[in-house]
């Protein structure tokens, strides 16, 4: 996503669909004063990169209706670290600074990354032994987290380490480090910050399986083993189709760990069983309100309050999502909370009744 975030234009459809934007339009009251942010009383986020700061729609839906900010791909190895001896923190200095100027919480994203295609030239030609790659994951884990520090009050340490089967990922890191790769890199965040929260984050928990087994089984040991870990983020790129009762579930097992909860990158996709391009009708983004509204009611119910970190959206507008930057015109998806313009969907309506019923 780095290399181009322009955003997607939304694809041309039928005439029908000037009907379903006056109708989401129109599904909500924005003039009765009610916001995300203050219908809840854990924070409500939502991913940012500095491109679309740019712009004052999204700017303007940002910090009427958002009090969270995660740094979406500016923190990311590549991103941040390009070559050995260079590092470039303006874009993601530049979301933070917003964030603070509007009374946000930021969240960063992502300290490690262990996929080998998110890792720069240098990395994957880097020479050296065991302890040299721990010196380099060290180095890189305090520059950025000391570069932050005291903005940056929460981490994602490491991201999406498992594969579905609950293994872990080949990877850089698991050649050159081993196995402990990922407690060090929680280690090494904590020594650089001792006050920041610090989260394994990951995809499809809310589905249960070997990945949420394994994930359950690796923080107990963690833990035993005076690993600092603070939470867990469940991205929860999800679908239509999925049951409240599953989410709800996987959740309340997360929280059995009595560590902060975390839903990371919500989105919800309503392409099944539809042509690359499609017109969102009435029924279908009605459909998608309603799921949003249980999604977060699942939260809310399974996750003590205590343990209640937030809810974080993966972008704003459809035309932003990460589904439709990667597949540009070729397909397009509904995901998230607002249309390409701004505009609210009832999927914002949806997400508004589940804090203020």
């Amino acid at each position: 996503m780095e290399e181009d975030l322009t955003p997607t234009s939304q694809p041309e459809l039928s005439d029908e669909k000037a009907d379903v934007i006056d109708y989401v339009s129109g599904s909500v009251n924005y003039v009765s004063g009610a916001t995300l942010k203050g219908s809840f009383s854990f924070p409500i986020g939502t991913a940012v990169v500095k491109e679309r700061l740019e712009g004052s729609a999204f700017s303007n839906v940002l910090t009427r209706d958002f009090n969270s900010v995660t740094v979406e791909s500016s923190l990311n190895f590549s991103a941040v670290h390009p070559d050995e001896d260079t590092w470039t923190f303006e874009k993601a200095d530049a979301i933070v600074d917003f964030a603070i100027q509007h009374k946000m919480r930021v969240h960063g994203s992502t300290l490690l990354y262990p996929g080998d295609s998110m890792m720069p030239a240098w990395i994957k030609n880097f020479d050296g032994d065991k302890q040299a790659w721990k010196k380099l994951l060290q180095n890189h884990i305090e520059t950025v987290v000391n570069h932050f520090k005291g903005r940056i009050k929460a981490w994602d340490v490491a991201n999406e380490a498992l594969k579905d089967n609950g293994e872990l990922k080949n990877n850089i890191w698991l050649r050159n480090i081993g196995t402990e790769y990922i407690g060090l890199a929680f280690k090494y965040a904590h020594e650089a910050d001792p006050d920041a929260l610090l989260f394994y984050n990951d995809y499809g928990q809310e589905f249960g399986g070997k990945k949420m087994d394994k994930i359950i089984e690796w923080v107990t040991q963690a833990k035993e083993n005076g690993v600092h870990i603070d939470g867990l983020g469940f991205q929860t790129h999800t679908v239509l189709r999925i049951e409240p009762e599953r989410i709800a579930t996987n959740l309340a097992r997360a929280a059995s760990t009595g560590l902060q909860i975390y839903i990371s990158e919500l989105d919800v996709s309503v392409r099944y069983q539809k042509p690359s391009l499609f017109d969102l009708d009435k029924n279908l983004a009605e459909q998608q309100g309603d799921k949003i509204k249980q999604i977060v009611q699942a939260y809310m119910t399974s996750v003590p309050k205590a343990q209640q970190y937030g809810i974080t959206l993966w972008g704003i507008g459809d035309g932003d999502s990460f589904l439709n930057i990667k597949n540009k015109t070729d397909r397009y998806d509904y995901p998230l909370l607002f249309d390409s313009d701004y505009k609210p969907k009832p999927a914002y309506r949806g997400f508004l009744e589940a804090g203020n019923n």
